[in-house]
């Protein structure tokens, strides 16, 4: 057999191998399949009938008792508090799923929602009129987030209240149409979503909108990458993104955070008061300075509604891999350094970071998502996923 050995198999051409690699898999087209069916059929139901089932679902995973409920109740637990009895943290981490849940059927249903019905039915507290004001003046507001409340819907609320579009990050998931479905979702409404890798680098752009007087809006509560930022969070050290505190400091952006809930059927809102940039210290310390107040408040907010953060993630430095850890900042410092070389300096680097931040892949919650740990969208989807599809590590 020409270019083969007798009694060998052929082997494959390299174009044939790259093709074989580049069509997704069945388990890839069936997630895909899933979200399809989501965003065309659940948002047809009559909407008691899908919220039952979610609730249902979400009860199961619970139930279970797999991975991802075990990382939830460990956070849950440092909200709560040592004095908390296993019933009550049962009980918490069971609502937290349903509040979960939710989430998710919203993110199916928000397209049919009427605009009126995503904006009135926000309950508005803290500083919002300032956050506009800051808009309306031409300077940029950069807003940090935590996975709490429904994010997407906030999303339409801001823009419908005035703020005109803003931009956010999102990974590219491992899922092309998965990924592609919640581009056009976002971009539906009215998001401006860029790529986190494969397109422009996420920091010049988001520089460029917040310098021009727009609104950026990013996840935070999370390091995804190993070289986040150590803070004190509900009594111990943690990991965050110092994206959008590095973005403040190097272009004289507001840094105002949100908190999110959900309140009966209609969702809360608190836009916090601005953390300036400190007056010492060079870009990196002013940056973890003001991640480190961005800590503060992302844990005043989870106390007043721990059942609405969405934290299946291991988030505290005492629950991750040391030698994980200590291999990904090993490889974030090389990189940071490369990166130097080439021009970029500290706060670029920082805040390129912040593009993992974006909850938007399609991997498992109950997974080992600690830095240096398997980040793939495709990870198996587990045991303790919410309803319909496969759901997200760091949520959209």
């Amino acid at each position: 057999m020409p270019g083969g050995t007798a009694g060998a198999p052929a082997q494959p051409g390299r174009k044939a191998q790259s093709a074989a690699l580049a069509r997704p898999g069945i388990k890839a087209r069936l997630v895909g399949a899933a979200y399809a069916l989501g965003w065309s059929a659940i948002c047809r139901l009559p909407e008691s009938w899908a919220a039952s089932a979610f609730r249902f679902v979400a009860d199961i995973a619970w139930r279970r008792q797999g991975p991802g409920i075990g990382v939830l109740e460990c956070n849950l637990l440092r909200v709560l508090g040592p004095a908390a009895t296993g019933q009550e943290l049962r009980a918490a981490s069971r609502a937290s799923m349903r509040s979960y849940s939710r989430y998710w059927l919203e993110i199916f249903r928000l397209p049919v929602m009427p605009a009126e019905r995503l904006v009135g039915g926000m309950i508005e507290t803290g500083e919002v009129e300032a956050m506009l004001a800051n808009l309306a003046a031409g300077r940029g507001v950069v807003v940090p987030l935590p996975h709490m409340g429904n994010w997407d819907q906030a999303g339409a609320w801001v823009i419908g209240r005035g703020a005109g579009s803003f931009t956010t990050v999102m990974e590219r998931l491992e899922n092309e149409s998965v990924y592609e479905r919640f581009v056009a979702f976002r971009e539906g409404l009215g998001m401006e979503v860029l790529p986190a890798t494969g397109g422009p680098h996420p920091f010049g752009v988001l520089a460029q909108r917040l310098r021009a007087g727009k609104l950026v809006a990013l996840p935070c509560d999370r390091d995804v990458t190993g070289g986040g930022i150590e803070v004190d969070f509900f009594g111990e050290k943690a990991l965050m993104m110092g994206g959008p505190a590095a973005l403040a400091v190097q272009t004289g952006a507001a840094l105002m955070p949100a908190t999110l809930w959900f309140e009966g059927d209609r969702w809360g809102v608190r836009i916090h008061e601005e953390i300036p940039v400190p007056a010492v210290g060079d870009r990196r310390q002013k940056a973890a300075a003001m991640t480190q107040e961005i800590a503060r408040v992302f844990e005043q907010g989870i106390r007043e509604h721990p059942a609405d953060w969405h934290m299946l993630q291991r988030v505290f430095v005492a629950d991750l891999d040391p030698e994980r850890l200590a291999a990904s900042r090993a490889r974030l410092a090389v990189r940071e350094r490369a990166a130097q070389r080439n021009g970029a300096g500290p706060a670029r680097s920082a805040t390129a970071q912040s593009a993992n931040a974006q909850p938007a892949t399609a991997a498992d919650p109950g997974a080992d998502h600690s830095p240096g740990a398997d980040h793939s969208p495709a990870a198996d989807p587990g045991a303790d996923r919410p309803p319909a599809a496969d759901t997200t590590a760091d949520r959209p």
